[in-house]
């Protein structure tokens, strides 16, 4: 018997009658996936030696079947993006965050801001900004108001520093309840990214649930994660809701937000009573005017 012929297939053969299985399947997470098997068998005949391979497949699975989003939107992963957001958050996984200069709620597992080295140039940037207004950076009552300043729009703008998984932290429980659940008033602080001057106000959020809620407090730490941005209040109010969407996957979702801005009180047209209001209605709300009604009813009730 001759041992050890390699066929045209890249593997070795016993050259009598049999069967050998070449698995070119690979492996993930320790199982393998479903991929082609090659089948080769070896016939003898005569002085003869023919080697037949036949493609086979084996313990394929079908994918199954893709969730059915509850309103005739699409979600864009893009929406939760705010234009000129760096891809890498202003965060480190170095442990000590309860040292962290900027944030201050424990809740939250905050990890040490990489953009804490910048505070030097920020600083620096900050004094030339006063020395062009005619300031004298030097004089006592502005000696270290270029540190504070920079330290305070890190603070502002913490939202970058956070991610709707970060703050969810498993607050999502499964619940046999299909009424609608509304948090309204939510205290909002944000800047407004055309004049780096703040706007705030309150934020309405209601959902439908479809046997998930989510933890009340979470609904108010989704609104800090994108207020404390550079924004506009339509992108906010937007983000919001789709935050909310991706959280628990609700029949609807409806989201408003009523805001005063500085840009419009202190300057410009200097119109120290008007207020902005914004909303964005998904699903059920978008589709059914008595489901939407009803929430306007709780938002605006006293």
């Amino acid at each position: 018997m001759m041992n050890g012929v390699k066929s045209d297939t890249g593997i070795s053969v016993n050259l009598a009658n049999g069967e050998k299985e070449n698995d070119k399947g690979s492996k993930v997470n320790g199982q393998k996936s479903c991929l082609c098997v090659d089948k080769v068998t070896v016939k003898m005949n005569g002085s003869s030696t023919f080697v037949e391979k036949e493609s086979i497949t084996k313990n394929c699975k079908k994918p199954g079947p893709l969730r059915n989003v509850t309103w005739s939107e699409n979600v864009d992963e893009t929406d939760l993006e705010v234009p000129g957001t760096p891809r890498t958050p202003r965060t480190s996984k170095t442990p000590g965050h309860e040292k962290c200069t900027f944030h201050h709620d424990l809740e939250l597992d905050h990890r040490p801001p990489t953009k804490e080295a910048l505070l030097p140039e920020m600083s620096k940037s900050y004094r030339r900004l006063l020395r062009s207004l005619g300031e004298d950076p030097d004089r006592q009552g502005l000696l270290k108001t270029p540190e504070r300043a920079a330290k305070a729009m890190l603070f502002f703008t913490k939202g970058y520093d956070q991610s709707l998984e970060d703050i969810i932290n498993d607050a999502v429980f499964d619940e046999d309840h299909d009424e609608m659940v509304v948090v309204k008033d939510i205290e909002m602080f944000s800047m407004c990214e055309h004049h780096l001057v703040p706007f705030y106000g309150k934020v309405s959020i209601g959902y439908l649930p479809c046997k998930k809620i989510l933890g009340l407090s979470k609904l108010a730490r989704i609104v800090e994660i994108f207020s404390r941005r550079l924004q506009v209040q339509e992108r906010l109010t937007k983000q919001i809701a789709i935050a909310v969407t991706k959280a628990v996957e609700p029949a609807g979702v409806a989201v408003v937000v009523e805001g005063v801005h500085m840009c419009m009180v202190m300057r410009g047209v200097q119109k120290i009573n008007s207020k902005t209001v914004t909303s964005t209605m998904l699903g059920v709300f978008r589709d059914d005017p008595k489901t939407r009604e009803e929430f306007l009813n709780l938002v605006h009730s006293k």
